[in-house]
This record gives C-alpha cells, sequence and structure tokens, in this order.
C-alpha cells in the first residue's frame, strides 16, 4: 500500500471515529436563573433539594405518568418571540424556582413567560402506551408538569397497586 493509500485510510478511519464518539448536541434551551430561596408556608410542595434547583437538564419529558416522587423544581419558561427579553438568542429559555409562588410571580410581572410548570422525578408511575392501557413502570424519570396535576398524585406504597385496581384516564 502506497503511503498515500496509508494516508487516506488513517484519515478515513480517524473521522470514522470522530463521528462515532460525538455526543448529542448541546440544547438550545437554557436556564438563565436559579431562585433557591423557600420564602414562607407554600400551596404546592418546595423543591426536594433547593442547592440543586436550576441544574437539572432543560430537555425532559412532559407529563404523564400519574404520579410523582418528588418535586425538584419550577419553570418559568421565557419566549423571546412573545416579548421576553432575549437572553439566550432567539430560543426559548427558563427560570428555574425552589417554590411555587416565587415562580407564579414572576411569571406575572414579565412578559413573554408562559405559566409556571413543574420538573418532577417519578420512581414508580404508570405509563400509557394507547388510550386505556396502562403499564406500571419502575426506575426514574424526571418530566414538567402542570402544576395541578400534583395535587392529590404524590405517589404512596398503594398508589399504582390502586390505580391498576381502578384505573383513571384524567389527570397527567
Amino acid at each position: 500500500m502506497s503511503a498515500r493509500c496509508r494516508i487516506l485510510s488513517v484519515l478515513a478511519g480517524a473521522l470514522f471515529l470522530s463521528a462515532c464518539t460525538h455526543s448529542n448536541p448541546p440544547s438550545r434551551f437554557a436556564v438563565v436563573r436559579a431562585d433557591r430561596q423557600i420564602t414562607a408556608p407554600s400551596k404546592y410542595p418546595v423543591a426536594v433539594d433547593p442547592s440543586r434547583v436550576g441544574t437539572y437538564p432543560p430537555d425532559t419529558g412532559s407529563g404523564a405518568g400519574y404520579f410523582y416522587d418528588e418535586v425538584l423544581e419550577y419553570r418559568v419558561w421565557c419566549n423571546p418571540a412573545n416579548g421576553a427579553e432575549p437572553l439566550n438568542g432567539r430560543s426559548d429559555y427558563y427560570v428555574a424556582f425552589a417554590q411555587y409562588e416565587a415562580a407564579d410571580a414572576f411569571s406575572k410581572k414579565t412578559p413573554g413567560t408562559e405559566a409556571p410548570l413543574v420538573l418532577v422525578r417519578q420512581l414508580e408511575w404508570i405509563s400509557e402506551p394507547n388510550r386505556g392501557h396502562f403499564i406500571p413502570e419502575k426506575g426514574e424519570r424526571i418530566t414538567e408538569w402542570q402544576i395541578a396535576w400534583l395535587k392529590g398524585n404524590k405517589r404512596t406504597n398503594e398508589s399504582i397497586r390502586e390505580f391498576m385496581q381502578h384505573p383513571r384516564e384524567e389527570g397527567p
């Protein structure tokens, strides 16, 4: 094999290996600020670990599962196209909070924001691959929920068993 062929082979191999080792591209979403304070009693559960607020991945699932184990943070999404300050170029971003009330107040006074969502951790949940077909699941899952879904959906030791005996299709 000529020197030129060897060089081309090495370059092609290096290109192939580098393509295989690239990680997923970074998210276009970003957290721009984290409020880790808990100032008073709250209407909803506060973050399980306020020191971690703002450190969770921005790209998570959305909804589902019927039960939650822990509240991780509250998020207020900001959209520059709707009037939010462009702190992440033209891409959406969010501000993370340890407590619902601070997130709600921020969303009400800040242009271009949505109502708060809550980031929850699920260790056991209900999967519904098809409407009315429920499958109990175990593992760690992090997902954003609507705030109203928190009420009455904190998982207990009996939640999954009771749900499977009497399924309901409303909620998360």
